[in-house]
């Protein structure tokens, strides 16, 4: 997810202005749930590598501090003050807190994959952090795998912008990594929100039947 005042060129202006630091805040505060472009900022970082503009394992190494550093802040925020905002929240769009404890419980079962493969989709790169706060993910644990998930994601898309930077544009570059992570949060969101529709309308049923 990206705001629309922050474009591609405003993003190259400031990597060009202000190097390593651009991507590493980048990152780093999309990571603590602000919603910046944090993909493309990697994207571009690695462009400017293959471009011999930046050094490519400095910018990776920022790519990766920025997502750890900034995914552990999140979880911290999460498992601080993340339950009571999640409930008035849901309290506004009718979810209860009972609801919204199954969820937590759900994410519990699953909080290693989710930090691990919520790097590579945009939603759950700014949320996971957080709400393996709020689900109480022993620290230790997410660290390991929000670690792990930090240096997959920024190897992958450093080098993936560093060498393919040199053959296709960064304009679509950065149009065909936004599909894929479009397609692949739809069929995410698919296998969440199905499931849980159906346990809802199996126990209404058993409800009614009773």
């Amino acid at each position: 997810m990206s705001l629309e005042l922050i474009s591609l060129e405003n993003i190259q202006e400031l990597a060009h202005n202000y190097g390593y630091w651009a991507i590493f805040l980048g990152i780093l505060l999309e990571n603590l749930g602000i919603p910046l472009p944090g993909e493309t900022v990697t994207l571009v970082g690695g462009f400017l590598a293959g471009s011999d503009e930046l050094n490519y394992w400095l910018v990776l190494g920022d790519a990766i501090m920025g997502a750890v550093i900034g995914g552990t802040c999140g979880y911290w925020i999460g498992k601080v003050s993340g339950w009571s905002f999640l409930v008035k929240v849901g309290s506004i769009f009718r979810i209860s807190e009972v609801r919204l404890l199954t969820i937590k419980d759900q994410f519990s079962q699953n909080s290693a994959k989710a930090v691990f493969f919520g790097r590579f989709l945009a939603l759950l790169r700014v949320f996971a952090a957080p709400l393996a706060g709020i689900a109480e993910m022993p620290f230790g644990k997410f660290f390991l795998y929000n670690f792990l998930g930090a240096v997959a994601w920024a190897s992958l898309m450093v080098t993936l912008a560093f060498f393919a930077g040199k053959i296709v544009s960064l304009e679509q570059l950065v149009a065909w990594v936004g599909q894929f992570a479009i397609a692949a949060l739809l069929i995410i969101t698919a296998l969440i929100v199905v499931p849980l529709w159906l346990e809802s309308r199996q126990v209404k049923e058993a409800s009614s039947e009773e």
